[in-house]
């Protein structure tokens, strides 16, 4: 064992778990239609899905930039222009790999809970 305690380990390894996992929660999102990014922040938190805006900003800015993401400005009667996110035809690609993935890491999961 590292000199990490066994709660420290944990932590780092479930921070890892959730970057994966958070990529997938936003493009499920995203795939419902055009979301503005503090609209898909109270998405993941009604799910109880802790998230910062420090988090998601660069988050929604990568998926932007590979590819995963597309946006429009939109006008906004309280303010300046609003950024809407919406999946690309490519982040539909990857969405539905990332729930095939999802799906056998449930059934893998399962079977050594059973044992």
């Amino acid at each position: 064992m590292t000199a990490q305690t066994p709660k420290e380990y944990a932590d780092q390894v479930s921070t890892q778990m959730r970057k994966g996992f958070l990529v997938y929660c936003v493009l499920m999102i995203c795939s419902k239609g055009e979301m503005y990014s503090s609209d898909i922040i109270q998405e993941l938190r009604d799910t109880s899905f802790v998230v910062v805006e420090g988090t998601m900003y660069p988050l929604l800015n990568r998926l932007q930039k590979d590819g995963l993401l597309l946006h429009d400005w939109k006008e906004s009667p309280s303010g300046p222009p609003r950024k809407y996110y919406r999946i690309s035809p490519g982040g539909h690609d990857v969405l539905h790999e990332l729930k095939h993935m999802t799906q056998q890491f449930q059934i893998v999961m399962t079977n050594l809970e059973k044992e």
